[in-house]
């Protein structure tokens, strides 16, 4: 089947004034801020009209870990909730905003594909409303602060071998991981080493997407830790009265976006950390608006349920109080051939890599969709092999079309959705407690999600970490592990699912103002590189539209 590109089919489609889309979610206009004919915000001063609403059910898209190029999960995770509205129910999506870093790099855009996508496509990839740019503005603006303040006396005693906030830039520029700051003339600042990390590491978009409201924002800013000064202690946010101008800079980034699908269901697109150097969620404001607003929310968590869903489940939902009533695992043929070990017999060899995450969601007590977003290469044979091996397991299994047919490609897995969360009876079995040691909750994230036999730490990592367990509040934090999203392991290259092996954890960091424990596992960075050949080539502008966005 032979389409047009993404970008095409997104200009030539029927895209409804904004209006319409929020009336569809019955908000009237009082409540949303026009950004354009086809993007709204909503206002804070909607949540008291709807927060004794009714909560709708929540269905959560997660995926094996994927090749390059990725799987389609933000396309599936479109036409599930574009299905559900096809079938007669009130469906809402909750996704996160693109990064400028894949748009120009690798994977391309985060909008969807086909007839499964979120419009305007290329303005929701590129500056959209300005959510990323101003959470980049509000993390340099505090860096900035702390080398003025250094320039002019440091009165806080920093110590300058243990500052940690870096400066933060929406691209994938490897030549900015490691820099050198202040040279040149006594003026210019103080001389020291530093480096960028893509913004959507930044703690900041981590904060913006936990935060509840304006003031949680502000509460949860003041905590964050630029550095320790020369005897240990944290030096804050707080300390360097800066909490004010960063609140300034994010008092419109802190409110949903609202767009709409190719078929006109109603977005709300907002926040956009990734999953394998952050937490992977959209904000939890969209999230809460969306369950108040629609009777079915579908939301994604990025890359494998090793990485998105795990953290989606250990970070987000205590705050949402709310856990998924169903889940759904995206899976490939292309995909699965990839995990295996044995090329002769690929499909039931790479499988393995699928049965893991199968596990690791019922591990949870979560019901569980497997649905193969099928391409043309896939034959039928291998759709029905794959099907066998998911009703063996007793999992439910359904075939997307979406790519090609929208809507209408994706009855079979909403009809699975709705019927596993009519299923889903069980309680929620959380992998740790928040009062576990953080040497516990590494262990079994490592030991029962990843499949590892321990864990090992640098000894820079285990100071860090033996610093969080005597914090009276940081070692109550969650565990956000930033690793390689293309195993279940930290090396990149242990496809399928590896066995004896270790997890290393050769640095960690406190974000009190997220309120977690990021671990740095194996050789992840938290500022990418462009491939050889960068989409960014590939993009023009001709008679006044941009074309070669994928």
């Amino acid at each position: 089947m032979t389409m047009e590109s993404d970008i095409v089919l997104s200009q030539h489609a029927s895209i409804k004034p904004i209006k319409y889309v929020a009336e569809e979610l019955r908000i009237t206009e009082n409540y949303w801020e026009p950004y354009g004919h086809y993007k709204a915000k909503i206002c804070p001063s909607l949540w008291p009209q709807i927060k004794n609403n009714p909560e709708g059910r929540l269905i959560l898209v997660t995926a094996i870990n994927p090749t390059a190029a990725g799987e389609g999960k933000t396309t599936i995770t479109i036409g599930l909730a574009d299905a559900l509205r096809r079938m007669g129910h009130k469906s809402c999506l909750a996704l996160r905003e693109p990064s400028q870093g894949p748009c120009f790099g690798l994977k391309g855009g985060a909008t969807g594909g086909g007839y499964a996508q979120i419009i305007p496509m290329e303005d929701i990839n590129l500056h959209f409303t300005g959510d990323i740019h101003a959470i980049a503005s509000a993390h340099n603006l505090l860096a900035a602060l702390v080398d003025n303040h250094l320039h002019h006396g440091n009165k806080l005693n920093l110590d300058l071998k243990r500052i940690v906030w870096k400066r933060v830039v929406d691209l994938n520029d490897r030549a900015l991981r490691n820099i050198v700051i202040g040279l040149g003339n006594k003026s210019d600042g103080i001389i020291r080493e530093s480096g960028f990390d893509i913004a959507v590491a930044s703690e900041i978009m981590a904060i913006l997407c936990l935060s509840q409201d304006l003031a949680d924002l502000k509460s949860r800013i003041n905590k964050i830790i630029v550095g320790y000064d020369i005897c240990g202690e944290a030096i804050t946010c707080e300390k360097l009265n800066a909490t004010g101008s960063l609140v300034a800079l994010l008092k419109d980034a802190i409110k949903p976006n609202l767009v709409q699908t190719l078929e006109g269901t109603p977005a709300l697109v907002h926040g956009g950390p990734f999953a394998n150097i952050a937490h992977g969620c959209n904000s939890l404001i969209a999230t809460e608006y969306a369950l108040k607003l629609s009777d079915y929310v579908v939301t994604e968590a990025g890359f494998g349920a090793d990485l998105g869903a795990e953290k989606f489940l250990a970070i987000k939902c205590p705050l949402l109080k709310k856990y998924p009533d169903a889940v759904v695992i995206v899976a490939t043929i292309r995909a699965i051939k990839l995990h295996a070990t044995d090329k002769n017999n690929a499909l039931s060899s790479g499988f393995v890599n699928l049965q893991k995450h199968i596990e690791n969601i019922q591990h949870y007590n979560l019901p569980v969709v497997v649905v193969l977003n099928e391409f043309s290469s896939d034959t039928p044979q291998e759709i029905n092999h794959l099907r066998r091996q998911c009703n063996a397991l007793g999992v439910r299994f359904a075939v997307s079309g979406v790519w090609q047919h929208g809507s209408e490609g994706g009855i079979e897995m909403a009809q699975a959705a709705l019927d596993a969360m009519a299923d889903n009876s069980n309680l929620f079995n959380p992998l740790y407690s928040a009062s576990d040691s953080v040497f516990k909750k590494l262990h079994r994230l490592a030991t029962i999600i990843y499949g590892a036999d321990d864990v090992s730490y640098s000894p820079q990592a285990r100071a860090v970490l033996e610093a969080v367990a005597k914090d009276d509040e940081a070692r109550f934090y969650p565990i956000c592990m930033a690793k390689t999203q293309y195993s279940l392991s930290d090396n990149k290259n242990m496809l399928g699912r590896p066995r004896k092996f270790n997890i290393t954890i050769r640095d960690a960091k406190i974000m009190a103002g997220a309120g977690f424990v990021v671990t740095y596992a194996g050789n992840i960075v938290t500022m990418p590189g462009l491939p050889e050949r960068p989409a960014a080539e590939l993009i023009d502008v001709q008679n006044e539209k941009i074309t070669g966005l994928a």
